[in-house]
């Protein structure tokens, strides 16, 4: 039951998102117009530490005008490795280099509309380097124990969806009761 494309044409265009129409034909032979977004891929990582907790950042973001807290991620530029995308992310938006990092997932948010792709990483561990390279990235950066990271998590603090993603799967497969 695949889908058949019989054409695209741009609609909208920038660095950061280009908005389609496609042309597609679904299986039984009707044919319509579809909305694609095509937005770089993203990655983000888990940095836990077992005696500091998890590596957080207090921001707002104004298009949601919200403020919570986010694991530190960003996109992956060009033909950038999603591993490389998430430890530069982390180093420039905490000022920590994380540690050796491990693929936790990689899925589409929103597969129906959109090309993006988020890939998940956990850091064990990470070294302070300075100050984060935007200070405009975030209100503050925190280590927060996991008792807390998972008050956060629960009490719907965390609203960024590969934040929540990476959180939920890091605390149901990654970490136990007693981390």
């Amino acid at each position: 039951m695949r889908w058949e494309i019989h054409g695209e044409r741009a609609l909208y265009e920038s660095e950061w998102v280009t908005v389609t129409m496609a042309d597609v034909e679904v299986p039984g032979g009707r044919r319509f117009d579809h909305h694609v977004v095509r937005v770089p891929d993203a990655a983000g990582a888990v940095v836990h530490d077992p005696d500091r907790g998890v590596l957080l950042l207090w921001r707002h973001r104004f298009i949601p005008d919200t403020w919570a807290w986010e694991l530190p991620g960003g996109m992956v530029d060009g033909d950038e490795d999603p591993a490389q995308a998430a430890r530069r992310e982390t180093l420039e938006e905490t000022g920590w280099e994380p540690g050796p990092l491990t693929e936790l997932a990689h899925f589409y948010p929103v597969s129906g509309l959109s090309t993006q792709c988020f890939h998940l990483y956990l850091a064990e561990g990470a070294s302070p380097v300075g100050a984060p390279a935007d200070q405009l990235e975030s209100e503050r950066v925190e280590w927060v124990g996991m008792d807390e990271f998972r008050r956060i998590v629960r009490e719907g603090e965390m609203l960024d969806g590969l934040s929540f993603a990476a959180a939920l799967y890091t605390l149901a497969f990654v970490c136990n009761a007693d981390t």
